[in-house]
């Protein structure tokens, strides 16, 4: 992969996957949605790797979620094949792979960066991260599987809290309702995900695979009962991207001021 926007590198039967936009607070545009479905697709096909471990570059952002100032200018944030497409927001979310996958969250995961630690099945996150779906406060919903996979990882009632405020979990908070696996120091997070990445890669890995696809309920490189949330999920965004709110939200956060409603 030429393209710097993600950089994949290999620790023994690991592949280390870093989002690379830390002047953008690593937010997700076409190039990090082709370079993360294209970096699943590679573990996934290569028989010697048996564990994926994803992370953001910089001790500030995991990933800032959507680009919303590309979005302001109308740029798309998915490429143009229609395959890649399918892999879902960030080439990850509804991109399920049977190789487990760990998210070393190195700062804040906010809206798409929170959704893509959802759908890893691990969470490593330094003591000083946080995560939210904070698209309500700029006129979207959490489209990406974070409407009802919050609901599905935490207590419904804490979820719908986080989620209709758009206020951020701290991590420890997130660690004590089982969002998060571990709590570390930033300078331990690496060295703390590869060394279960690495336990993993220890085991059988048909049986580890075999285990993940039966736990997920995957079969051809979907899981069965997501179908409703996703059906569902995409009739409400299309109703939700026509309105003036929705065209407001973005627009206010490129101009860095206060979006004005209308419920339209």
């Amino acid at each position: 992969m030429t393209d710097t926007t993600i950089l994949t590198t290999r620790h023994g039967h690991v592949l280390i996957v870093t989002i690379n936009r830390p002047e953008a607070r690593n937010a997700v545009n076409a190039a990090v949605h082709t370079g993360i479905g294209t970096a699943l697709e590679t573990a996934e096909n290569n028989p010697e790797i048996r564990a994926v471990v994803i992370t953001g570059a910089g001790d500030k952002s995991f990933c800032a979620g959507a680009d919303l100032v590309a979005l302001s200018r109308g740029e798309s944030l998915q490429p143009d094949d229609p395959v890649q497409q399918a892999w879902g927001f960030a080439g990850m979310v509804s991109h399920p792979i049977s190789k487990p996958i760990i998210a070393a969250v190195n700062g804040f995961a906010f809206g798409g960066g929170c959704e893509i630690a959802l759908i890893s099945d691990i969470i490593i996150a330094a003591d000083h991260a946080q995560f939210g779906l904070p698209e309500v406060k700029v006129g979207l919903f959490a489209a990406a599987g974070g409407a009802f996979r919050l609901a599905q990882q935490l207590p419904r009632k804490l979820a719908m809290e986080y989620m209709l405020t758009g206020d951020p979990i701290p991590a420890a908070r997130a660690a004590e309702f089982g969002l998060v696996n571990h709590v570390v120091p930033l300078a331990d997070l690496m060295s703390t995900a590869l060394a279960l990445a690495e336990r993993i890669a220890g085991n059988a890995p048909l049986s580890v695979q075999a285990s993940k696809r039966v736990a997920l309920g995957i079969e051809a490189g979907r899981i069965a009962a997501d179908a409703p949330y996703w059906d569902h999920n995409a009739r409400e965004r299309s109703v939700l991207m026509r309105s003036e709110d929705a065209r407001e939200g973005p627009l206010a956060f490129a101009q860095k001021r206060k979006p004005e409603w209308k419920a339209r």
